[in-house]
């Protein structure tokens, strides 16, 4: 429903008598009476302490404190209905604006949420800020961020239990990730043992983030003296490591599915379970485009399973298949060389 603003009835009648010239003429179009015209009129010119308008000739006149305040007036009736429009445009989500906080963890598993609400919701500007775990808590706890999506299980504290929702999207599974290089790739393993994996040399999120956290704490269970070769806060610089590289790291298994040259094991015993939670403020406004948002991650998180690839949907040049290939097209490259050398001669 559209509505309507509301504008001061005194100055509504003030640019009517200007425009028409005349009280009788305003009165008409205004559908009121002249007397209650004039007595509003009158009331405003009151509260200015001035007058508006020169009453002494056949027509009424504009004074010059008349002039400028009608300048004001025009204005002020089309700023107040830009903001009703505004106001209806953010209600039916035709603009606005959405504030989101995530790890790179949860930026890798959830893009292609905020695709598909960019997709249905193209006027409502979307921005994205990359941040440590505990940062997003207090992020939305004192409104910098609309919405935080964290990789974690839901917060228990008294504290923030009064001042976040918190509401799981989907759980996850974490894995040792490997590439081609890495000497595991080569056999058929599925799983290795606790011992074997204290033996890979790993590229890991530093300590900052969540991810990290969930290992270190794996490592302090299980007595496990980890071989850290590199620490960064990219995540990509992680997964690029793994794919040209021997290094392994621990990855949530749909990121290894959906990335070209990487390669999933199980450790024994298994990683905990992990949730991707979204979090919001309990109190306070939520705009039209928060709410529309939580609304959709709640749908988009039941139908994710099927949307996650479980192959690569071509072939992958980093994959053993994918040396293959290449070196076919490039044999045949040469040998078509090699015959219009010949043709020329």
């Amino acid at each position: 429903m559209k509505r309507r603003f509301i504008f001061p009835r005194s100055l509504q009648y003030l640019i009517a008598i200007a425009d028409y010239g005349s009280f009788t003429r305003a009165a008409e179009a205004l559908y009121v009476s002249q007397p209650t015209l004039s007595q509003q009129i009158k009331q405003l010119e009151e509260s200015l302490q001035t007058l508006l308008l020169d009453r002494t000739g056949r027509t009424i006149r504009l004074t010059d404190a008349g002039e400028i305040y009608l300048r004001h007036a025009r204005r002020a009736w089309i700023e107040m209905d830009v903001g009703t429009r505004a106001i209806n445009d953010t209600q039916d989500m035709s603009r606005g604006s959405l504030r989101l906080g995530w790890t790179p963890i949860t930026d890798h598993l959830t893009c292609c949420l905020l695709e598909s609400f960019n997709s249905r919701y193209p006027g409502i500007n979307l921005s994205t800020l990359e941040m440590p775990q505990h940062e997003i808590k207090d992020a939305v706890i004192e409104g910098r961020i609309d919405v935080g999506i964290a990789f974690t299980e839901p917060f228990s504290t008294k504290k923030q239990a009064g001042e976040i929702d918190t509401r799981i999207l989907f759980e996850e599974t974490l894995c040792l990730a490997i590439g081609n290089a890495n000497p595991l790739a080569g056999g058929q393993q599925k799983e290795i043992s606790i011992q074997e994996f204290a033996q890979e040399s790993l590229v890991l999120l530093n300590s900052n983030f969540a991810l990290r956290l969930q290992t270190d704490q794996y490592f302090l269970k299980h007595d496990i003296s980890p071989r850290i070769s590199i620490e960064t806060n990219s995540l990509s610089v992680i997964i690029e490591m793994i794919q040209f590289g021997p290094l392994a790291t621990v990855l949530p298994s749909s990121i290894v599915r959906t990335q070209c040259g990487l390669y999933s094991i199980a450790l024994q015993p298994e990683f905990p379970r992990k949730a991707v939670t979204l979090i919001t403020r309990t109190d306070g406004y939520k705009s039209p485009a928060c709410m529309a948002f939580s609304e959709m991650a709640s749908k988009w998180s039941t139908r994710r399973l099927k949307g996650i690839p479980r192959r690569k949907l071509r072939p992958c040049p980093l994959a053993e298949s994918g040396y293959q290939v290449e070196n076919q097209q490039t044999k045949k490259r040469s040998k078509i060389k090699t015959t219009n050398s010949k043709k020329a001669t």
